[in-house]
């Protein structure tokens, strides 16, 4: 059986990812209460279930400080499972129940919304240090569906090294594990030619191709991470997330991302992501 447990904030994005995993076949259990975690992972690996999705979080009160025995179970038993902690920062979080006008789960008539907020993620500080993470923070819902896609699919054998673009006038992702700043390069963005397109188009990668700087940088950052992508297996991490960030998220960044993925696919399993590309063109 394959197991993909989701978890996360209230307002991150949970009931977009698993009406993912549902339109992908997998049988979807959403709240599930940790009491009735074992027993269900145990019908449903009698009944021949192939896949399954199921979905945990703070509602789940006083069950939640079972999860990492849960955890435990999985592996000793040796269930093949994924984890996924959807995140997102404060004010994306209050600005979703704004508008939706929803009321949070934690809402009790006695706590403010950021307290709730502050509190749920108190109570899920344990399930997100077990889980590979995506800030939700800046990402439209056909981002979210595409990326949760391939997280599912990406291969569970050993650590998957995941590099991810961004803009640092939007803030720094949450669910990065190493960040690199690559502001201090000649930006694209003031070449007329170049401003309205991306690190990914020719123009642009042959114009950092010929910066010495940017060279010298990614060949440090390469190495880096090349010689420290051995400590982090033996941590028995699943995803390593390489963030590198510009000002926009449009060029500098972006080229970074596919020059180190081009760079480590022959000897990794490697993912790539790009936050900026569906923000406003800019660095």
């Amino acid at each position: 059986m394959e197991l993909v447990l989701i978890t996360g904030l209230s307002g991150s994005g949970k009931s977009v990812a698993l009406n993912v995993l549902a339109d992908a076949g997998y049988y979807c259990v959403d709240n599930l209460p940790g009491k009735l975690f074992n027993a269900l992972v145990d019908a449903l690996s009698v009944s021949g279930t192939r896949r399954v999705a199921l979905t945990m979080d703070a509602r789940a009160g006083d069950d939640l400080a079972d999860f990492p025995a849960h955890i435990d179970n999985l592996r000793t038993r040796g269930v093949n499972f994924r984890m996924l902690y959807l995140d997102a920062k404060d004010d994306t979080l209050i600005k979703r129940y704004s508008e939706t006008r929803r009321r949070h789960p934690l809402s009790d008539g006695r706590l403010t919304l950021p307290e709730c907020i502050v509190r749920e993620r108190e109570l899920l500080v344990d399930a997100a240090a077990l889980a590979n993470h995506i800030d939700t923070s800046d990402l439209t819902p056909n981002a979210l569906r595409a990326w949760v896609k391939d997280f599912v699919a990406a291969p569970q054998d050993g650590l998957t090294l995941l590099f991810e673009s961004f803009g640092f006038r939007y803030g720094i992702p949450l669910d990065a594990d190493l960040v690199f700043d690559v502001r201090s390069l000649p930006n694209p963005h003031y070449d007329p030619q170049l401003r309205p397109l991306t690190g990914l188009d020719t123009a642009v990668v042959e114009f950092m191709n010929n910066t010495p700087d940017a060279q010298r940088m990614l060949e440090d950052i390469r190495r880096f991470v090349d010689t420290w992508l051995p400590s982090f297996r033996r941590d028995n991490r699943s995803y390593l997330t390489v963030a590198i960030g510009c000002t926009g998220g449009q060029h500098r960044s972006v080229y970074f991302v596919e020059a180190l993925a081009a760079a480590f696919r022959p000897s990794a399993q490697v993912l790539t992501r790009h936050r900026g590309l569906s923000q406003p063109a800019g660095g």
